[in-house]
């Protein structure tokens, strides 16, 4: 009789895993419901979120203009700079409607207050550097607002006084500077007024000569 032979140990071991397919999985989640919630439990569930950091919990954003440090409570030389800052941002936009820049108009008003000025007398009462007011002179005197003529003594210096474009465009941009004003001065009686005018106006005065 013919022996039989026997798989060896090696041959046993080498033998293929069944592999599980996608409709016998779905069959065996379908029998246990049981594990078929606690896998959509787990696919649905979102990370943890982090405990809010305490440093920026106590971080709070300043408070509007007029108010806490940026009202009566906060430092004179602060709230001088916040009010001359929104104060320039108006008039830079109703002084835009006229294509017009703040300094062009801070130059148009000094040479009808004081005409003849150089260049250089000009950038020190418009309080603007020399650089400036060259760049604000060729503008100018290129849209025939100002003219140039020479000095009766020192024949290089160059005087500037307006034209009369100058003081059309001069008298346009007053109207709305004028009305910025008496936002400025709402509520303020004519002393309270006065008072404010002196006290800036020796401010003014003392810082130039430290």
């Amino acid at each position: 009789m013919a022996r039989k032979i026997r798989p060896s140990v090696k041959s046993k071991l080498r033998r293929p895993q069944k592999t599980v397919s996608k409709k016998s999985r779905k069959s065996v989640a379908a029998k246990n419901p049981l594990r078929r919630k606690s896998s959509r439990k787990n696919s649905h569930q979102r990370p943890k979120k982090s405990a809010a950091d305490p440093v920026l919990a106590m971080i709070r954003p300043p408070p509007p203009p007029g108010e806490g440090k940026r009202g009566e409570q906060g430092h004179l030389a602060y709230l001088l700079r916040q009010a001359q800052a929104a104060t320039r941002l108006t008039l830079e936009r109703a002084l835009g409607e006229l294509g017009v820049t703040t300094p062009q108009f801070v130059a148009l008003t000094m040479l009808r207050a004081y005409p003849g000025l150089s260049g250089a007398d000009l950038a020190r009462v418009a309080l603007l550097t020399p650089q400036t007011v060259g760049v604000i002179i060729r503008n100018l005197e290129r849209d025939g607002a100002i003219r140039k003529t020479p000095h009766p003594i020192h024949g290089r210096v160059l005087q500037w006084t307006l034209t009369r474009r100058g003081t059309v465009l001069l008298d346009k941009c007053r109207r709305h500077v004028q009305a910025v004003e008496r936002r400025l001065a709402a509520g303020l009686s004519a002393t309270a007024q006065a008072t404010v005018r002196r006290w800036l106006a020796r401010i003014a005065a003392d810082f130039q000569q430290a």
